[in-house]
């Protein structure tokens, strides 16, 4: 079987000279075996594996994620918010793996245990830098953030203010507010409701409400990696950096 194994590796290399996560899963697939005997081959042959399904690393295209799916992946992550490679991936079951790595993504979930080895477990304890983003208005009112943009995401989903309001557990007046002092600062319509029990009943988001939201999760993504690279070169120095700055520093002290 490993002979099978190799060949089908080889054959399924892409470019690059490595092999997509998916060509894996599909060799296990293929060949009946586990996906751990495919990793364990993969690693004999000095073969590096590519495009992770689940967003990890590689250029595969996300999209949107949504937050019904996010709801469902959090009951399966650990204390620390982390979910199972082997978890994710049996949830991409019912949604697709597309749908799961956007998602992931987005909502900043991380995946451990990678079932073809390609990361390990950091151990010990680990300090991270959290940001929070807002947008008020001159009047100090909180205008946009990550509530309003996961009601208007909800909506989008669901295609119905009411479901979105019990999906994300708030009433229906407090999600009819958020829509409300959004139009009501931005002066612009950001959505359409149609009345009634037909098959085009229920709100849709128009252009501009999803240009907000794309725009704000820009805005954050912005923020976050830029708090997240200035917070490593401040706090998490290697001891090489350290030494150097302490010398730096009784250097100016003699002077």
């Amino acid at each position: 079987m490993s002979e099978q194994i190799r060949e089908l590796i080889e054959k399924l290399l892409n470019p690059n000279g490595r092999l997509d996560c998916g060509a894996a899963f599909k060799i296990a697939a293929k060949l009946g075996v586990e996906i751990g005997e495919v990793s364990d081959e993969v690693e004999k042959m000095g073969v590096k594996i590519d495009n992770c399904e689940l967003g990890q690393f590689g250029g595969l295209e996300n999209g949107r994620g949504k937050y019904t799916v996010m709801t469902q992946l959090k009951q399966m992550t650990d204390e620390k918010g982390r979910i199972l490679c082997k978890d994710a991936r049996d949830a991409a079951a019912g949604v697709g793996l597309k749908t799961i790595r956007s998602t992931l993504k987005d909502y900043k979930i991380d995946v451990k245990y990678c079932q073809l080895g390609c990361f390990k477990e950091k151990k010990g304890k680990k300090m991270r830098v959290k940001t929070k983003t807002w947008i008020e208005n001159d009047e100090g009112e909180l205008i946009f953030g990550k509530g309003k943009t996961e009601v208007l995401d909800v909506i989008a989903e669901v295609g119905s203010i009411s479901k979105a309001a019990e999906i994300l557990g708030m009433n229906y007046k407090k999600c009819w507010n958020h829509l409300q002092i959004l139009q009501k600062n931005l002066k612009e319509e950001l959505f359409t409701t149609k009345q009634g029990g037909g098959e085009n009943a229920g709100t849709t988001l128009n252009e501009r409400a999803h240009e907000l939201i794309n725009a704000y999760r820009q805005l954050q993504n912005d923020i976050e990696d830029f708090a997240d690279k200035r917070f490593k070169e401040l706090f998490l120095k290697k001891d090489g950096e350290k030494k150097d700055s302490t010398k730096n520093d009784a250097k100016d002290k003699k002077k």
